[in-house]
């Protein structure tokens, strides 16, 4: 274990359906078997999956991000985000709890397409063309926020969850992808403005929002050239 440095997630299910999660790694080699883990210990380790997953998962933060460079505006970014945040938890819940059986192949590529959607809306908005998600981007994120929903919760599925608190750990793997998806908004947005601010310090108001403008159209092509390629890539893998 100490001469590498990945990590191994333990799953332990005991005879009565208890389950204990934990991840080991080079700087944790060890852990106490429980006979049932209290209400913390699995709020705590969920809550850390959830973190994990979100600040590792690039297609959920590359779609994130494509939706931040599409508004822009600290408000209506809120929005966006708690639209497709309210979007994806209803489906997680949905899916975890057996109440919806998406196959996670096509949901993967559709995940990827959504980003490749999200990039040709960002670059039509740029270039003055009307559009659907430019007007009502909290709508869009809400309608594919349920698709992305259906990706955590296979995440969450190859994890599995403790049947004492199923409850508990759903809450707060979510909790842990919103914390960790807010975190990267906060860092894309406050990152953003400190760029505008240094232009603008040497450049005129106009010629600034058309670097802008033109910076947020070359990363479009990039997320959705990146995203291009994960659509290919997993539709080929369930179809062949």
């Amino acid at each position: 274990m100490s001469g590498t440095s990945t990590d191994v997630l333990v799953r332990i299910e005991s005879l009565g359906g208890a389950t204990q999660t934990e991840r080991l790694s080079p700087t944790k080699t060890t852990f106490v078997v429980q006979a049932a883990p209290g209400a913390w210990e699995v709020a705590a380790t969920y809550l850390r999956l959830g973190i994990e997953h979100i600040l590792f998962g690039f297609d959920h933060l590359l779609f994130v991000l494509a939706l931040v460079i599409l508004v822009r505006d600290w408000r209506r970014v809120a929005l966006t985000v708690t639209a497709f945040t309210v979007a994806h938890s209803i489906t997680l819940a949905a899916a975890t709890l057996g109440l919806v059986n998406v196959p996670g192949p096509p949901v993967e590529a559709a995940i990827a397409l959504s980003i490749v959607l999200v990039a040709v809306e960002i670059v039509n908005a740029r270039r003055g063309t009307p559009s659907l998600a430019a007007r009502w981007p909290w709508l869009v994120a809400f309608c594919f926020g349920l698709l992305h929903g259906f990706g955590f919760a296979g995440a969450l599925a190859e994890v599995g969850l403790p049947h004492h608190a199923i409850p508990i750990a759903l809450l707060f793997f979510n909790l842990g992808v919103e914390i960790g998806q807010l975190v990267f908004v906060a860092a894309v947005l406050t990152a953003g403005g400190l760029f505008r601010r240094a232009m603008a310090l040497r450049l005129e108001p106009a010629l600034v929002q058309r670097t802008v403008n033109r910076l947020d159209v070359t990363a479009a092509y990039a997320i959705g050239a990146v995203a291009a390629y994960w659509l290919i890539e997993r539709t080929t893998a369930f179809i062949v």
